[in-house]
């Protein structure tokens, strides 16, 4: 693993905000490291607000999607809301479907089929539009480029408005309106919105034009937080506004759907890092394994007997996914072995039963064992189809642009795409995608990186800064949980490896003469030599805190471990 310091903030920044507010210099330094250099960015950052949402009409032509949408309703005309499969897509739908039915009842929901119909819009759908004689389709977390579809519908004499948060292309869907931050031509003052997110400020314009407040979508706040950790969007400006209110919702009064789905859970306060791996999962499962539909259908059910039952279903979906992930990751893991490809610096896996639902999460799983840029293949239809996924600072997009000659279609972004091809050119591309990687990747991005915000000394340790960086969540990209650097550490004498593989390592840390500290590291029970028989050794940690008999005590979550130089 390397260790890299994150780029330390300028100094003259950390004395300005250290004095306005008061606080140690390493909270200052967090603060300036995440752009936050003055006491009202301070104060925005510490006490988010509804009120610090921006006003929906900034966004280009939410103006026309708000006057087609009132009428539509004064027209009577059926609306479908159409979305894709993840839960970006199914909370999208869930969202602007359930205000919509609020007050109008002509509403109807469509998620496509993964296998059968694939990502975004699909005609299928356009079909299943006119056939229920439906003029106007609300897409949310796709869109953006289905110039084609968007050209069908109108022929069809249905409307489209458009609610994405992808790149657009050069040309636009001809939509009566196209709402993604994302434009070039649209001036809103935060574009890293999740689908989820865009719908949100659609249900906000038309809550305004209904003489509503923030105060009556609050509601909804949950499904878009669960959107925004699934989605891995940064947890910066709006989205850290949203995220924050949305959690205090699942918290405290949850859908009867997320409710369901997290009444085992023991903790008492999830995180946005329990969403993402709690939550999420399991409203994915259902797209994966069965179809998105039922997704939406928990999400919207308020009656909460049905919600569990529901919920149920779609564990069972969650267990079937996790069976097949282990099971492909295996047969993947193996395959590699045999055609002892062990030391390429690419993988690229196939085989043709191997379920579609789950290659993205083999692919990943791939990754974090031979950390290079993967792809795992499988059959679908007449081709192969496949999921990419990339490591740190390595773009797996141009890759696969690089050997485009190979493929019939691909898309994505830097760190995941996917594609397909015909079966006959796998070898060839395989060859061509090991050959561009090799050339084209840093050695260094083939070693995981862990990057830590600042150094720190044991004896700077305290309930005051533990609360202080409580202040600090939600954490997410652009605003990851703190981590630090102790060095010249000594365990108290207490290490050992905890698990049923020895896989965690547990230790009571002190440096120099400081008070010790509880110490866990999960999957770090390798290192126990390295902390044990007095042996000085660095650390990387994140603060917690960790109850136990009613006693709270901090405690550093460990995220790995090297030997001492000094």
């Amino acid at each position: 693993m390397r260790w890299n310091p994150k780029s330390k903030p300028n100094p003259e920044k950390v004395q300005a905000i250290q004095s306005a507010l008061q606080v140690d210099e390493i909270i200052a330094k967090l603060l300036v490291q995440r752009g936050i250099e003055t006491f009202e960015q301070a104060k925005t950052f510490f006490r988010p607000t509804l009120a610090d949402l921006h006003n929906p009409y900034l966004m280009k032509d939410m103006d026309k999607a708000v006057a087609r949408i009132e009428k539509a309703i004064a027209n009577k005309e059926n609306i479908l809301i159409f979305g894709d499969y993840d839960v970006d897509g199914t909370t999208a739908v869930s969202l602007v479907s359930s205000y919509l039915r609020s007050f109008y009842p002509n509403v109807a929901t469509y998620i496509p089929d993964r296998y059968a119909e694939g990502y975004g819009i699909s005609y299928m759908g356009i079909d299943y539009a006119e056939d229920n004689d439906i003029s106007l389709i609300i897409a949310l977390d796709c869109g953006i480029k289905s110039i084609d579809h968007v050209n069908y519908a109108n022929a069809k004499n249905i409307d489209f408005i458009i609610c994405d948060h992808h790149r657009p292309g050069d040309i636009l869907p001809d939509a009566v309106a196209v709402l993604d931050p994302k434009r070039d031509d649209c001036s809103y003052p935060y574009d890293e919105l999740c689908g989820c997110g865009v719908g949100f400020k659609l249900i906000q314009a038309l809550a305004e034009n209904r003489n509503q407040t923030i105060d009556d979508l609050v509601l909804y706040l949950d499904l878009v937080a669960t959107a925004i950790a699934a989605d891995i969007v940064p947890i910066t400006g709006e989205n850290r506004v949203l995220a924050k209110f949305g959690l205090e919702v699942i918290n405290s009064n949850p859908r009867p759907g997320i409710k369901a789905l997290i009444q085992n859970v023991k903790k008492k306060v999830l995180t946005i890092t329990d969403v993402v791996f709690i939550v999420a999962p399991r409203i994915n499962a259902a797209g994966r394994i069965k179809h998105g539909n039922e997704a939406v259908a928990l999400l919207t059910e308020y009656d909460l007997d049905q919600a569990e039952q529901f919920a149920s279903e779609i564990e069972q979906h969650n267990s079937d996914r996790k069976e097949l992930d282990k099971q492909i990751t295996k047969e993947a893991l193996l395959q590699i072995e045999e055609n002892n490809e062990q030391n390429r610096f690419s993988t690229v896996v196939y085989q043709e039963n191997w379920h579609k639902g789950v290659i993205g999460i083999v692919a990943s799983r791939l990754v974090e064992n031979y950390y290079r840029p993967t792809i795992v293949f499988t059959k679908s239809g007449e081709k192969l189809a496949a999921s990419a996924r990339s490591v740190k600072d390595f773009d797996v997009y141009n890759a696969l642009e690089a050997c485009a000659e190979h493929l019939e279609q691909f898309g994505g972004h830097m760190y995941a795409a996917g594609m397909t091809l015909l079966e006959e050119n796998y070898e060839n591309f395989k060859n061509a995608f090991e050959k561009v990687v090799q050339e084209t990747i840093h050695p260094d991005l083939l070693i995981p990186e862990i990057s830590y915000d600042a150094e720190i000394e044991l004896s700077e340790l305290n309930p005051k800064l533990m609360r202080l960086l409580k202040q600090f969540e939600p954490f997410g990209p652009e605003n990851m949980t703190p981590l630090f650097l102790a060095k010249g550490l000594t365990d108290s004498g207490y290490a050992k490896a905890l698990g049923s593989d020895n896989e965690h390592l547990k230790a009571f840390v002190k440096q120099g003469n400081s008070e010790s500290f509880g110490a866990i590291g999960f999957g770090l029970g390798n290192k126990l030599d390295l902390v044990s028989h007095n042996n000085k050794f660095d650390a990387i940690f994140s603060l917690e805190e960790n109850e136990w008999k009613d006693t709270v005590t901090l405690q550093l979550q460990l995220r790995d471990i090297n030997a001492s130089n000094g």
